[in-house]
């Protein structure tokens, strides 16, 4: 079976949650920690997920992890790649979302990529190229407070155009809910003005089912996690990449680590254990 998707998070435990969300969702998926090196990956995996500490890395590492992950994924055959970050998008001005969205374009040679953490299901959603944290921008929110990501600015297109040279444009909301179609006309339209980033609107999972279908065919995708039915920028696998639930099939690899108190991580933690069989090792 062809791998179809290949992630890379800039973090352990997004890539965690990124991982148990394709699970849940049918993808039979591996995760790994750090740079894959000598790995044989089993032909029925459909993801895999590598899970970097870039987050907060120096500029030069994060982008070097990141284009090594890539190249590794796609010798093993991913035929898109996914690149994760938080849903709270927090990033200095100098990067790492920016830099590393840059080198992964240059790697795979591609000139355009969208761009969307919106999260419904924990309040994150995007409205005019602006990120809200419950019903308060997340300007208003205790990110803005953060003491090595502070994010003063709520407008996602300045935020990113402030890390890369390229130009970063929006698919407004009121083009999302015409639906999949209409989506991918404003990407045309905003490639043919050689905008490389597209910051999409986005409220409701639905907004997201339909960004999914619109990013079947692009080679990259910039996103908080994968959403079911679907495969967009914060998105999920496309529609057509949906495979019926197959828990036996979930395949971990991860190393031991000692999870946080915080009661929402625990709870996440303690129903994905729920959700497939996974090994320690």
């Amino acid at each position: 079976m062809a791998l179809l998707l290949g992630c890379i998070a800039d973090d352990f435990t997004g890539a965690t949650d990124l991982a148990n969300t394709l699970v849940r969702n049918g993808m039979r998926t591996i995760q790994v920690i750090g740079v894959p090196d000598g790995l044989d990956v089993p032909a029925e995996a459909e993801a895999i997920v590598v899970a970097l500490k870039s987050r907060t890395a120096p500029v030069s590492e994060a982008v070097a992890q990141s284009v090594d992950s890539c190249r590794w994924l796609r010798q093993a055959g991913a035929r898109q790649v996914y690149f994760k970050y938080c849903s709270t998008f927090d990033s200095t001005d100098q990067g790492n979302i920016g830099p590393v969205a840059d080198a992964l374009r240059a790697e795979l040679g591609v000139d355009f990529a969208t761009v969307c953490p919106a999260f419904p299901e924990t309040g994150r959603a995007i409205y005019n190229g602006h990120l809200f944290v419950g019903d308060v921008l997340l300007s208003d929110s205790s990110m803005r407070n953060h003491p090595l990501t502070p994010m003063t600015d709520a407008n996602l297109v300045r935020v990113l155009g402030r890390q890369t040279k390229a130009a970063v444009g929006l698919v407004p909301y009121a083009t999302v809910r015409q639906g999949t179609a209409a989506i991918r006309n404003t990407f045309d339209k905003l490639r043919q003005r050689d905008i490389a980033y597209a910051v999409i609107d986005a409220i409701e999972d639905e907004d997201l089912r339909c960004l999914g279908a619109a990013c079947a065919d692009l080679a990259l995708r910039l996103a908080d996690r994968v959403r079911p039915l679907v495969c967009p920028a914060i998105s999920a696998a496309p529609a057509c990449w949906r495979r019926a639930p197959q828990k036996e099939t979930y395949l971990r690899l991860a190393a031991r680590r000692r999870y946080s108190r915080a009661p929402a991580r625990r709870q996440r933690w303690r129903k994905s254990r729920g959700c497939a069989p996974s090994i320690r090792l």
